[in-house]
């Protein structure tokens, strides 16, 4: 039984939660963005997928704000890159290092830039059947060094 569970988690924590094509990113990371809400520019920190939709970090000035496709305009502009690249891409597999007994095998679902180091989001904790009375967030962001590569 015990078998059956594991690789159930395995498999939840690996299924991408979009299906099988990962949807379009609509402004790349660092790319200067508008944002129609406040009628600001700014740029592009960050993706995660949230809501059943992609979700944009977005710098301005000292001011972060979270907007979806719908809320932004990509310039096609980069800010200039004074950091390395992120070392993991959006849907990649990854091995948490240390991270219990549980199956440690997960996906990329995020990637933000903060304080001029990537972090990676991913899911910690698989979701439950029956509610709980604390909200619990199952998901984290984690540095590169906490993540190794999965090689297909």
């Amino acid at each position: 039984m015990i078998n059956y569970i594991n690789a159930l988690k395995t498999s939840w924590y690996i299924s991408p939660p979009w299906g099988q094509i990962i949807p379009p990113i609509e402004v790349n990371l660092l790319e200067r963005v508008y944002l129609k809400t406040t009628r600001t520019f700014g740029y592009c920190s960050g993706v995660q997928w949230k809501y059943e939709c992609w979700l944009y970090t977005v710098i301005c000035g000292d001011e972060i704000v979270h907007a979806t496709e719908h809320q932004i305009i990509g310039t096609g502009q980069l800010e200039p890159l004074t950091v390395q690249k992120p070392a993991f891409a959006l849907g990649q597999k990854v091995i948490l290092c240390s991270y219990g007994d549980d199956t440690k095998q997960r996906l990329i679902l995020g990637v933000v830039l903060v304080d001029k180091f990537w972090f990676y989001l991913v899911e910690l904790i698989s979701p439950t059947l029956a509610e709980t009375p604390t909200i619990l967030n199952r998901f984290s962001l984690l540095g590169e060094k906490s993540l190794v590569r999965v090689n297909v």
